[in-house]
């Protein structure tokens, strides 16, 4: 299964307030779309108003965050015209199928800012993902990674205390934690992860640059060694204005039953090497 985490290196902050960042993000989307194609010019700030029913003051501020964004410009007697699709973006691709070695690349594209580094027991539901021990501690980090001085994802991480005390506050601070773990000894097997949206607490916002409340992609990994047990529980934060998930399908069966199936990664990867 092919998917592709998608990194902008654009500085996109969304603006204050919940209409006006629900307008900004309408038309992002509508630009990026190509609903609003680059060198056409927007609908008025009155239009806009009445389409979204807010005020002008809210369409402003949606605008001067677009044009911040380097989306549209703002031409005096010409309105708002679009100059942009969208953002510049690096891309940093992870492909489920082979997902660490994917997770060692965006390490070596990005750097990690460690926000915390602790000892002691986990949250209940951590505890119970891993299917630890009552009383059983973990080693607890928080980190932000950062691709070309802009912060994409919010990462906190859960290791058991016997493995994690291989490595030091500094290991972390300047290494993927799943090459620690390999040079602690574990064999890396599995992982089985989910996807969903939640919105920026206040601290995670001011470590992602986001305003509070802004939505976000969260994703929880829980990754296993040979035997099959818990070794790291993850959870990421997104910011969705640098992230997409991507996933390649093709159509197969017959009749009644044909149907999209994910394209197998590995099946690619392999006719690639023949």
């Amino acid at each position: 299964m092919e998917s592709k985490l998608t990194a902008q290196a654009g500085r996109v902050r969304p603006p204050e307030g919940g209409k006006s960042r629900r307008v900004y993000l309408l038309l992002r989307d509508e630009i990026a779309n190509g609903h609003y194609p680059v060198g056409s010019v927007l609908p008025s700030e009155d239009r806009l108003g009445k389409m979204y029913r807010v005020s002008r003051v809210t369409v402003r501020r949606a605008l001067k965050s677009l044009t911040d964004d380097g989306l549209i410009e703002k031409r005096m007697g010409a309105g708002s015209t679009v100059i942009a699709a969208r953002a510049d973006a690096a891309d940093l691709a992870a492909d489920m199928a082979t997902l660490i070695p994917q997770v060692a690349d965006i390490g070596r594209q990005s750097s990690a800012r460690l926000l915390s580094f602790s000892y002691g027991t986990p949250p209940d539901a951590v505890a119970r993902d891993m299917r630890l021990d009552p009383g059983a501690r973990v080693q607890t980090a928080v980190r932000v990674r950062v691709a070309e001085g802009t912060p994409f994802s919010h990462l906190t991480t859960h290791v058991p205390e016997t493995i994690a005390r291989n490595y030091s506050e500094t290991d972390l601070a300047t290494s993927p934690l799943f090459q620690l773990l390999e040079r602690s000894g574990v064999k890396i097997a599995s992982a089985r992860q989910s996807v969903t949206a939640t919105l920026a607490s206040p601290d995670v916002a001011e470590a992602l640059e986001v305003a509070v409340a802004s939505p976000l992609l969260s994703l929880t990994r829980l990754v296993a060694d040979d035997t099959g047990t818990a070794v790291e529980h993850l959870t990421a934060l997104y910011r969705p204005d640098m992230f997409r998930l991507e996933m390649a399908l093709h159509r197969v069966g017959g009749g009644d039953d044909r149907h999209w199936e994910p394209v197998i990664g590995t099946a690619e990867r392999a006719r690639a090497a023949e």
